[in-house]
């Protein structure tokens, strides 16, 4: 008998850490399974998706640069993924119908407040970012019922669009966007959900949006400390934390999608951080 079949497809694909993430997870709790990493021609992801379920595979996981495309390929769109406008995580349906899910805004709000305590209900929220990695995380976080926030971007366009996008399951929510300068007021929270972490750059912020009491979380992870969360410690931020958790929490989402059973992610996130 041949073991259930799961992969992430991504290019690059080679520094993922999903194959160990879902390693831990199925020895955890007893699950059968084999996790792979696949890296899909720039040119094919569809052929990829189609050559994968039809030796036989159960579920995909997507990472950059194929999110959008994914959403696109499916026949089916959960609700989640359909506000987010992309898709982290396929499967078949009964009828062999490809169907997408977007678990990044259930892992971004798990890790803020099950990990961290992190208060969402009427906080002020600041947002750094428009592209695709903040719409995928939008909608679980107005959910949790924020006082206000605020989407920053270089271009305000961008933010713009996203206001325009989401404003009707804001609620109570003030909702607004603008340019990273602007902002000059702290939040008690504030989310950058750029990369300019990863090339160690800054978005031009003013360092007034930090306050005593702010917590910052940056999406991407590091071994070491993220160039935004230094920048925020340097001006004062209560706390900073990276998305290792997030990564975690969402790839525990799409395992429980799966296979119907709900890993325990806290030990995971440990074994990831020290290893």
């Amino acid at each position: 008998m041949t073991n259930d079949l799961y992969a992430v497809v991504g290019n690059p694909i080679s520094h993922s850490k999903s194959p160990r993430i879902h390693s831990l997870f199925a020895s955890q709790t007893g699950e059968t399974l084999e996790y792979t990493a696949i890296q899909a021609p720039l040119d094919d992801f569809p052929g990829t998706v189609r050559q994968f379920f039809e030796r036989g595979g159960k579920g995909l996981n997507v990472t950059v640069p194929f999110k959008e495309q994914a959403w696109t390929l499916a026949q089916r769109r959960t609700d989640r993924a359909q506000k987010a406008g992309a898709a982290n995580t396929l499967y078949l349906d009964a009828d062999g119908g490809l169907v997408a899910d977007n678990t990044d805004g259930c892992g971004i709000v798990r890790d803020l407040v099950s990990n961290h305590g992190v208060r969402l209900e009427g906080a002020r929220i600041l947002v750094l970012g428009a592209g695709g990695a903040v719409r995928g995380v939008l909608g679980p976080i107005l959910a949790e019922r924020p006082g206000l926030l605020t989407i920053a971007n270089r271009t305000v366009a961008r933010a713009d669009a996203l206001v325009a996008l989401f404003a009707p399951v804001a609620g109570q929510t003030r909702l607004s966007a603008c340019g990273f300068e602007q902002p000059g007021e702290p939040f008690d929270l504030i989310i950058n959900g750029t990369s300019a972490s990863l090339q160690g750059d800054l978005p031009p912020l003013s360092p007034g949006v930090i306050g005593a009491r702010t917590v910052v979380y940056d999406m991407m992870y590091s071994l070491q400390t993220t160039t935004f969360n230094q920048w925020a410690l340097e001006h004062g931020a209560q706390t900073v934390y990276d998305g290792l958790g997030m990564l975690v929490e969402q790839a525990a989402e799409s395992f429980r999608i799966w296979r119907g059973v709900s890993p325990a992610t806290g030990p995971v996130i440990e074994e990831l951080r020290n290893d």
